[in-house]
């Protein structure tokens, strides 16, 4: 496998996983009723945006194609998250949801850490976006935490 294709097939799964995160976080903020919490999820929407936006433009720089759609587990999560909403559950089925979105991109910002494949180029931007991506996921697990407290 070529470095550009190398470059395109980690870095793509990440925007995929990146898009995934935006597009929930968008739908979550316009559903529940919590102001705040309507804020936070737009607030983390913008994080996934820049993600999905700088890695796209080192795809384009590497002379690859940036991924343009999520995944199937991303939308199976929109989906459930939807129905627990539904079912009365709105605010923590949305953080609960939200968070394991979170648990799936620390996960494969890691993972293309740890893969001795992953070249220098690569390696050096997902090591540079990982503090935003850490951060988000903490702001979830700790807001899917309290919510469980509270109820």
């Amino acid at each position: 496998m070529s470095t550009q294709s190398k470059i395109e097939h980690s870095l793509n799964d990440l925007i995929e996983i990146a898009r995934d995160g935006k597009d929930f976080y968008t739908e979550a903020a316009g559903k529940v009723k919590n102001p705040e919490l309507s804020g936070l999820f737009t607030r983390i929407a913008g994080v996934k945006a820049d993600i999905v936006t700088r890695l796209s433009a080192d795809v384009a720089a590497a002379g690859g194609k940036p991924a343009e759609h999520g995944t199937l587990v991303g939308s199976m999560q929109q989906v459930y998250g939807r129905v627990r909403a539904a079912l009365g559950d709105t605010d923590y089925g949305f953080v609960a949801e939200l968070e394991q979105s979170e648990d799936r991109l620390l996960h494969a910002f890691q993972d293309t850490l740890t893969d001795n494949d992953t070249p220098a180029s690569v390696r050096a931007e997902v090591q540079a976006l990982l503090p935003s991506v850490r951060e988000c996921h903490d702001v979830m697990r700790n807001r899917k935490h309290a919510l469980k407290m509270a109820s």
